[in-house]
C-alpha cells in the first residue's frame, strides 16, 4: 500500500469511509428488518418479511454475511493488505450487484420520488461499489503484486 500514491491512498480512505458508512447503515436495517419490524423504503413501498419471506434471507445474509466481511476488510486494508483488498472487492460487488437490483426494482414497480434520500438507499452502494472496483482495477499491480 506504500507503493500508491498520495492520492490514490487518500481515493482509498475516502472509499473506505463510504464502504464502512453504508455497511453500518445496511447493518443497522437490516437487524431490524430480522427483529421482525417492517423497513421503510423512501420510495413509499415497505419490506416486511412476514408478507415476503425472501427478505428474512436477505436480511439473514446481510447481517450474517455480508457486513461482517465488509468490517474485516476494512480492518485488513491496515493489517494485512492484500486480504483486505480480496475481500473488498467481493464487498463492492455485492455492494454494486444489490443496490442496482434494489434501485432497479424501485424504479421499475414503485416509480418513486428521486429524492436525497432515496439516492442515499438505492443507488450510491452501487457507485461506491463501481467506484472501488475501478480503483482496484486501476491499482491491479501494486496491490495485488506478491
Amino acid at each position: 500500500m506504500y507503493e500508491l500514491s498520495t492520492v490514490s491512498r487518500m481515493s482509498l480512505y475516502i472509499l473506505l469511509a463510504l464502504i464502512g458508512i453504508l455497511t453500518l447503515a445496511i447493518w443497522w436495517a437490516q437487524t431490524g428488518v430480522l427483529r421482525g419490524k417492517a423497513f421503510k423504503n423512501p420510495d413509499g413501498s415497505v419490506d416486511d418479511w412476514h408478507e415476503q419471506k425472501i427478505f428474512f434471507g436477505i436480511s439473514f445474509a446481510d447481517v450474517f454475511l455480508a457486513c461482517p466481511v465488509s468490517v474485516t476488510g476494512i480492518a485488513l486494508v491496515f493489517l494485512s493488505p492484500q486480504w483486505g483488498y480480496y475481500l473488498l472487492a467481493l464487498v463492492s460487488f455485492w455492494f454494486l450487484w444489490t443496490n442496482t437490483m434494489t434501485t432497479v426494482t424501485s424504479l421499475r414497480f414503485e416509480k418513486p420520488k428521486i429524492t436525497v434520500t432515496w439516492f442515499i438507499v438505492y443507488p450510491l452502494g452501487s457507485i461506491v461499489g463501481l467506484a472501488y472496483i475501478v480503483w482496484t482495477l486501476v491499482h491491479f499491480d501494486s496491490i495485488y503484486r506478491p
